[in-house]
C-alpha cells in the first residue's frame, strides 16, 4: 500500500503541475479524490491492514491527501492568474486612440416651433396650460356649444372608446378653454398646446393624428379687433414682418362671430401650388369671439366679461416656419429630413 500512495502522489502531482486548464484540474481532482477516485480506493483497503500497520498507513495517506490538495489549490490560482493575463491582453485598450463622439440630437422642428409659440405668448402674459387626451364629451362638444347632432360628433369624425359616444380621443385642444374657465381666477389668458385626433384622410396637409395649440383670452372689453391684433403679431413674429394673413368668415358653436386665418403660402407666394391645392393660402387657425353660451356654461357672466379664443394647428405653423412642402415628412422620422433643422 505504501508503494501505491507514493506512486499516486507522484503521478497525481505531476499531472497537476502540468494541467493547462481549469477543467483539467478539476477533472485530476476528481480521478484521485472523487468517491471512486484512486486515493480513495486505496484507502478503502485499509481494513485489511494489521492493527499496528494501519496508524502508520493512514498518517500516510493524510500527508498524500494534503499534497494534493495544496497542489490543486496552488496550480488552481496559477490557472486563474494566467487567463487573467490571457483575458487582459485580448481585450487591451490603447487608450492613445482618439475617442469617437457621440452623436447629439436636436428637437425635432414641430417642437422648434411650438418652442416659438410659447416664448411669443409668454411674453405677452399668457400661461401655458396641459391636457388630457382621453376627453369626456362634456368638455369636448358639450360645453363648448356642439350639441346632439352636431357633424363633428359622429362616428365618422371622431374616435370613441365607448358606445355611448361619451369618451373619446380629443378632437381639439378646446376643452382645455372649458376647464380654464372653471377653475381659473379672471381675467385668463391661456395657451393649451397638445395631440389631438381626427379621422382624416393622410395628405400633404392632413393626418388623423396632428397638434394644436389652444388660445384663450377672457377679460373686460375685449372685442374683435384684440383678436386679430393679437394673431398678426404672432405671425410677424413667427415668420417675419410683412407676412400676409386673411380672415374669412366661417361658424364654429363655441365662437359668434367666427372666422379662419390663412396664411400666404410658403412654397408658392401665393401663386397656387400642390402645398395650397392651387389656393395660394393655407389655413392656419380657427378664431373667433367665445360664444356667451359657453361663457354661461361655465359660470361666467357674458354682459360683463367677453373673450375670443384659437385653435392653431402645429404642424402648419412648423411648416410655413420651416418651409416644409408636405405635412407627412414631419412624421416619417427620416433622419435626412431631420437633420436639416
Amino acid at each position: 500500500m505504501k508503494e501505491q500512495l507514493a506512486k499516486i502522489r507522484a503521478e497525481a502531482l505531476s499531472a497537476m503541475e502540468n494541467a493547462q486548464s481549469a477543467a483539467e484540474l478539476d477533472g485530476l481532482r476528481v480521478q484521485y479524490l472523487g468517491k471512486k477516485g484512486e486515493l480513495t480506493a486505496v484507502l478503502k483497503m485499509m481494513g485489511k491492514l494489521s492493527p499496528e500497520e494501519r496508524p502508520a498507513m493512514g498518517q500516510l495517506a493524510n500527508e498524500v491527501r494534503a499534497a494534493l490538495e495544496s497542489a490543486i489549490e496552488e496550480q488552481g490560482k496559477r490557472l486563474e492568474a494566467k487567463a487573467l493575463e490571457e483575458r487582459l491582453a485580448a481585450e487591451a485598450v490603447d487608450v492613445t486612440i482618439p475617442g469617437k463622439a457621440p452623436k447629439l440630437g436636436h428637437k425635432h422642428p414641430m417642437y422648434l416651433a411650438l418652442d416659438e409659440l410659447k416664448d411669443i405668448f409668454i411674453g405677452m402674459g399668457f400661461t401655458v396650460l396641459d391636457g388630457p387626451e382621453v376627453e369626456l364629451a362634456e368638455y369636448n362638444f358639450d360645453k363648448l356649444n356642439a350639441g346632439e347632432g352636431h357633424p363633428s360628433r359622429d362616428w365618422s369624425d371622431t374616435f370613441y372608446f365607448d358606445k355611448d359616444s361619451r369618451v373619446m380621443l380629443r378632437s381639439q385642444t378646446s376643452p382645455m378653454q372649458v376647464r380654464a374657465m372653471e377653475t381659473m381666477e379672471l381675467p385668463i389668458r391661456i395657451i393649451a398646446p397638445g395631440r389631438v385626433y381626427r379621422k382624416d384622410e393622410v395628405d400633404a396637409t392632413h393626418s388623423p393624428m396632428f397638434h394644436q395649440v389652444e388660445g384663450m383670452v377672457i377679460d373686460k372689453n375685449v372685442t374683435m379687433a384684440d383678436l386679430k391684433g393679437t394673431l398678426n403679431t404672432v405671425v410677424e413674429q413667427l415668420y417675419g414682418k410683412g407676412t400676409k394673413t386673411r380672415f374669412r368668415p366661417h361658424h364654429f358653436p363655441f365662437t359668434e362671430p367666427s372666422c379662419e386665418m390663412d396664411v400666404q403660402c410658403h412654397k408658392c407666394g401665393g401663386v397656387g401650388c400642390p402645398t395650397c391645392k392651387g389656393e395660394g393660402w393655407i389655413e392656419m387657425l380657427g378664431a373667433g369671439m367665445i360664444h356667451p353660451k359657453v361663457l354661461k356654461m361655465s359660470g361666467i357672466d357674458p354682459e360683463v366679461w367677453s373673450g375670443w379664443a384659437f385653435g392653431i394647428g402645429l404642424e402648419r405653423t412648423a411648416m410655413r416656419r420651416f418651409k416644409i412642402a408636405d405635412l407627412r415628412l414631419i412624421f416619417e422620422n427620416d433622419v435626412r429630413f431631420l437633420e436639416q433643422f
